[in-house]
């Protein structure tokens, strides 16, 4: 029996839709406050995943979730960074 690779899924902040971790981009804000879009998956801090795509950013940037999920104020250069990899 050839053993199955479980895929991590997360939830996306902004669409409560669950994906593969590879899906989405993480945002991070660290205890000290610093907030960054985490490409690794791997950077320490509190963690917050959205769907890559300008639509799910800007009401993410609208909504305030990242603010809510993080329990931080997320800086706009965040936002520009997001859509900028949402388009590519």
């Amino acid at each position: 029996m050839k053993k199955v690779k479980k895929i991590p899924l997360r939830t996306c902040v902004v669409t409560k839709e669950v994906y593969p971790k590879k899906e989405l981009i993480r945002v991070v804000a660290t205890k000290e406050g610093q907030v960054t879009v985490d490409l690794t998956g791997k950077a320490n801090g509190r963690g917050a995943y959205l769907k890559l795509s300008e639509a799910v950013v800007l009401k993410a940037k609208k909504s305030k979730a990242l603010d809510r999920k993080l329990e931080v104020e997320v800086p706009e250069h965040i936002y520009e960074e997001l859509l900028k990899l949402a388009n590519g």
